[in-house]
């Protein structure tokens, strides 16, 4: 009898109830699709990370990632390569030497990472390749080819075929310097990479850094990292325990250790939904709290009434609060369909930032977002309009069961 009486209680004004189911929707789809596009931006800065250089796992000497000099390179590349290619969840890696140095042209010079690749190897574990806006992924040559990025090009006023001089410390700490060509520019949308980070073949490389007359080093000894790309992200602390295992004394870590930034970002997704959700759900509240507490200030005389017949203060404060629960229940599945909807669409489609670019680009953020959201946000969404509705409804139904039968029968 009581969620009849309530459920008929709500139509009693239309407009009203249509006004507050298509606020809690409207809520409810704003949430859902603002926790969508937040995580879209935080998991495209992820991927780009992952896809441009990180990769899911790296493996370093245990020196070389606390004081980054060149002579803590690993000391048996082909030991980890045969381990890898053992391993059927990895799905490419790369083998790097890697130094900073600077780069300088006739325009000016900067500070930047060296990163000496096989090409073939790179292409397939990065996306660098596909990243480029000019030139070739080091074409056939002589040697001494570069690849650069866009930001550092318009610095330095470089284009395909300019010259390039890179300097920086060979193993004897001696200052060296090699002119390179550059053979290709790259632009990955993130200003700070692309600015500060450079690809040489690995083989010229090891030519510069290695002492005179070291031809160990040049036929592919000398290696400081080696970045692993896995077919499953799910697989990643299983791969790098079990690479540990295989590999005593080298320094596994995944891409969470390697760039605690991007551990961050992956940690807040979900409290970027959670936020959200509350500060809809509290600007619900007072909507809800609102038009309940009309509806029961309306209905004065007749709750006196019902009082006086015999419906007991619980009756009357389980009607209250129904009424306003089954506002959220007709409200909730609107909403929540309208963001699913919202999510399908845009992950599919993506949303152009383009105009936005510039800034984008600054973060390392893609110009293209598509939305994502994990799909227990959807039953969060739903408790919390149920919780809310609930909450909202406490002090209208307190307000009605304080009524006195007589006092609010004379009342006009």
């Amino acid at each position: 009898m009581i969620p009849i009486l309530s459920w008929r209680n709500i139509w009693r004004s239309p407009t009203r109830s249509a006004v507050v189911i298509t606020a809690v929707a409207l809520g409810i789809w704003a949430a859902i699709a603002l926790s969508g596009f937040m995580t879209g931006i935080m998991k495209s800065y992820v991927r780009s990370a992952i896809e441009n250089s990180v990769g899911h796992l790296q493996i370093h000497a245990p020196e070389f990632t606390e004081e980054y000099e060149l002579k803590y390179y690993l000391p048996d590349v082909q030991k980890v390569a045969q381990e890898l290619e053992s391993l059927p969840q990895i799905a490419a890696y790369s083998t790097r030497t890697v130094t900073n140095g600077m780069a300088s042209s006739s325009k000016g010079a900067r500070g930047v990472m060296v990163k000496g690749v096989e090409p073939q190897q790179e292409a397939a574990m990065s996306a660098i390749d596909d990243k480029l806006t000019e030139g070739e992924f080091f074409p056939e040559m002589r040697g001494n080819g570069v690849l650069i990025g866009a930001e550092l090009a318009d610095k330095l006023n470089l284009k395909v075929r300019s010259k390039l001089v890179l300097t920086f410390q060979d193993l004897n700490r001696e200052i060296t310097a090699a002119a390179f060509r550059v053979v290709g520019i790259f632009d990955t949308g993130n200003a700070p990479f692309d600015g500060g980070t450079v690809f040489v073949e690995r083989a010229d490389l090891n030519r510069l850094l290695s002492p005179q007359g070291d031809t160990a080093a040049v036929q592919g000894a000398l290696a400081h990292e080696v970045a692993v790309l896995l077919k499953d992200v799910q697989q990643v602390e299983t791969t790098e325990e079990s690479l540990q295992d295989a590999l005593p004394g080298l320094d596994v870590k995944t891409y969470r250790e390697v760039s605690p930034d991007l551990e961050l970002y992956e940690s807040q997704i979900q409290n970027v939904s959670m936020i959200y959700l509350v500060v809809i759900m509290l600007a619900l509240v007072f909507g809800i709290i609102n038009t309940m507490l009309m509806a029961v200030l309306e209905r004065i005389k007749e709750l006196g009434m019902l009082m006086a017949i015999g419906m007991n203060k619980a009756k009357v404060f389980t009607m209250i609060l129904l009424e306003a629960v089954l506002l959220g229940l007709v409200s909730a599945p609107i909403g929540l369909l309208l963001g699913y909807l919202t999510i399908w669409y845009v992950g599919e489609n993506g949303i152009d930032l383009s105009a936005y670019s510039a800034g984008l680009a600054d973060y390392g953020i893609a110009q293209v977002i598509y939305f994502e959201i994990d799909p227990q946000v959807y039953w969060q969404m739903a408790v919390g309009v149920f919780v809310t509705s609930v909450l909202a409804a406490i002090y209208p139904a307190l307000k009605a069961i304080r009524l006195k039968p007589v006092d609010a029968l004379q009342h006009v």
